[in-house]
């Protein structure tokens, strides 16, 4: 596979889904590839072209997420000249396109429910109907498709079809999220941390501190492989001391003292959730007057911070989360009030 497109990892839930989908690229059949964003769906699927017999024939791709509605039919199966306003000349689909290759339908479960009748036929039939025109057209093709939505509850809802899942789902590989991938964490992040300190031209690779090492351990990485890249690949370029290990991680760049306010409609339809969280600890009393704001100040940050702990167990991450702060924020602040130990 080319530098871009290599799989890294050591884990066995990981390696067994790369393992399937190499046994299954050699029969041409139709494959479905299940996970959540940034776990490789598009690595996996070009896998599959690239170790069947169609390997030297096109790879097209199509987002059907990206297409309107209205446009999804022309771009799978094209359309003729004069079929709809702007069609001033004939145009092949994706299908004709990968005519004798792999068509791979990226984002599938947002396919119309017209759209997805027109793609059975296509499927089961071979062949595809230009819009506007009334003759089929002879297709041979390879349907890879990928999601990150569950097809069967979909179709029990009435959203998805029966008929077409049971046509494409001949293979179904599910790959892991991040988090269910044991000791893939460190190795990826070691990965794109030489990639990148070798483009901002450091000249040795110093290794991650306990603390980063401990940060990536704890998160839950919702964005995958994808998040786990821009949060290395952030730290290192904001890294000041090459010769020193990287030991500080931001996994959200949206976190700032001064980012923009929510807006009150925002806010508002954010309020009737707010009393199903649990309760913030209450505001100590005090038998008399304030005689230094500052230290009444710290003392109740700090006695918040430790109910909330507490009632997190001790788990960082969590706790960050009730109290709507980032990590490295709940850090520096447990830091401060010496809670960290």
């Amino acid at each position: 596979m080319e530098r871009e497109t290599q799989f890294i990892g050591q884990s066995a839930a990981f390696q067994d889904a790369v393992e399937r989908a190499s046994l299954a690229a050699s029969l041409d059949r139709p494959v479905l590839v299940i996970g959540e964003r940034g776990t490789g769906k598009e690595l996996i699927a070009e896998r599959l072209h690239r170790l069947s017999t169609r390997w030297d024939r096109p790879y097209v791709i199509m987002n059907c997420a990206a297409m309107p509605e209205t446009l999804i039919e022309s771009e799978l199966f094209g359309h003729e000249a004069g079929a709809f306003t702007g069609a001033t000349r004939s145009r092949a689909g994706r299908f004709e396109e990968a005519d004798g290759g792999t068509l791979f339908l990226d984002e599938l479960a947002t396919m119309s429910m017209g759209a997805q009748e027109r793609l059975l036929r296509a499927v089961e039939y071979g062949e595809v109907t230009r819009v506007g025109a009334s003759r089929p057209i002879r297709v041979d093709v390879r349907i890879v498709a990928a999601t990150n939505e569950h097809l069967p509850a979909l179709v029990d809802d009435n959203r998805f079809r029966a008929d077409l899942l049971d046509r494409l789902s001949f293979e179904v590989i599910t790959l892991p999220p991040l988090r269910a991938r044991e000791g893939d964490i460190e190795v990826l992040a070691t990965y794109f941390g030489q990639r990148m300190a070798a483009v901002i031209g450091w000249d040795e690779w110093p290794g991650f501190g306990p603390r980063a090492l401990a940060a990536m351990e704890g998160h839950d990485w919702p964005g995958n492989v994808r998040e786990l890249r821009n949060v290395i690949e952030r730290a290192i370029y904001r890294w000041a001391d090459p010769s020193k290990p990287v030991d500080a991680l931001s996994f959200d760049p949206f976190a700032s003292p001064w980012q923009p306010a929510v807006r009150k409609a925002a806010a508002k339809a954010e309020a009737p959730a707010a009393t199903t969280a649990d309760p913030a600890p209450s505001a100590p009393t005090s038998s008399g007057p304030v005689s230094d704001l500052r230290a009444a100040v710290d003392g109740y940050e700090k006695a918040i911070l430790a109910d909330t702990m507490a009632r997190c167990r001790f788990n960082q991450k969590v706790a960050a989360e009730a109290l709507g702060l980032s990590y490295d924020q709940i850090r520096h602040a447990l830091k401060k009030h010496g809670l960290n130990q």
